[in-house]
């Protein structure tokens, strides 16, 4: 049994690119910024080394998703890995990308890595403001609860374990 699943959080390095196939399927491409950070054997000190992700979603939700996001939007991806390859001028090439299923907006639709935080996501069953509710009674729904505060100066070297 395998399990093919990935969870990433991050900044877009450049603005979507929304396309349509032949067949009229919305394809939105977009690319993820993600850190490893590690610790520099020679000075001791922790360092972020940048690794870019390649995004695909595909469907109505691409279209709609893609008015949220810019370049510097930060965003939580869940989704699968697919490899691909191809041939282009007589060379051989391949790619590791992962395919959108849930997409979660960390900053506000202006970008940047200091935004709201509401939790706002486009999953498989449509638009969603990213906390569970109970089931609704009669078209009522649950009221909306505040966005969580995270302290995002907490690095591995502050966690005790």
């Amino acid at each position: 049994m395998s399990i093919n699943r990935v969870c990433i959080s991050g900044n877009l390095t450049r603005d979507p690119e929304l396309r349509a196939t032949a067949g009229g399927t919305q394809v939105l491409s977009f690319g993820v910024a993600v850190n490893d950070r590690r610790r520099n054997a020679q000075t001791g000190e922790w360092e972020d080394y940048p690794n870019f992700v390649d995004c695909t979603m595909f469907g109505t939700r691409a279209q709609s998703v893609m008015r949220f996001l810019s370049k510097g939007s930060k965003v939580v991806i869940e989704g699968k890995l697919r490899w691909s390859q191809w041939e282009r001028d007589g060379q051989k090439r391949s790619k590791l990308e992962v395919i959108v299923d849930e997409i979660e907006f960390m900053s506000s639709r202006n970008g940047g890595g200091d935004g709201d935080a509401y939790g706002n996501s486009f999953g498989n069953g449509g638009y969603s403001n990213g906390f569970s509710a109970a089931p609704s009674n009669a078209g009522m729904s649950a009221p909306r609860q505040a966005a969580p505060v995270v302290d995002a100066s907490v690095y591995d070297e502050d966690i005790p374990f």
